[in-house]
């Protein structure tokens, strides 16, 4: 079952977050900025994880706080040119696999809901008419609540 709210993902209730990112990104911007001042040692982990294993478009990194709050960094979007540039824009076909290896990846957690965001619509420049229909089509398999937060309000709950 998928549901579009409007809120903070902070402040989510569900099981995971994920959101769309690029190999080495900044997290200087949208989600990803309000990530790394929440969560600055995912930051950190999310660029060593880069610099060690030097992923590409379309795969996709766990990380889990020390109380237990899980992360999917969907790797959404083609690295930056250079360590001064912006990330890439996003892809239909990265966006794809992206979310095929975060079924699997749910499925073995044993996540029993999600919160999502509007993958790929602001940094990674993809239209939400466009990655709509495939978040959709990988998502509505999984038989878990997915929330996708469409609308951002800071510091307000969403009506999972």
């Amino acid at each position: 079952m998928i549901k579009e709210v409007e809120g903070d993902i902070l402040l989510s209730k569900a099981d995971a977050l994920a959101h769309g990112v690029a190999p080495m990104d900044h997290f200087d911007t949208g989600f990803s900025l309000n990530l790394r001042e929440n969560y600055p040692s995912m930051y950190k982990d999310f660029r060593h994880y880069c610099q060690t294993f030097h992923p590409k478009p379309g795969e996709v990194w766990l990380w889990q706080s020390a109380d237990k709050r899980k992360i999917f960094n969907l790797l959404t979007q083609e690295q930056a040119p250079a360590a001064s540039a912006h990330p890439g824009r996003a892809t239909a076909s990265a966006i794809r696999h992206c979310l095929k290896n975060l079924v699997k990846q749910i499925q073995k957690e044993g996540i029993k809901s999600l919160a999502i965001t509007k993958l790929s619509t602001g940094v990674g420049g993809m239209e939400w008419s466009e990655v709509k229909p495939i978040l959709e089509e990988h998502l509505n398999e999984l038989n878990i609540p997915v929330y996708v937060y469409s609308v951002y309000h800071k510091n307000k709950q969403a009506e999972e």
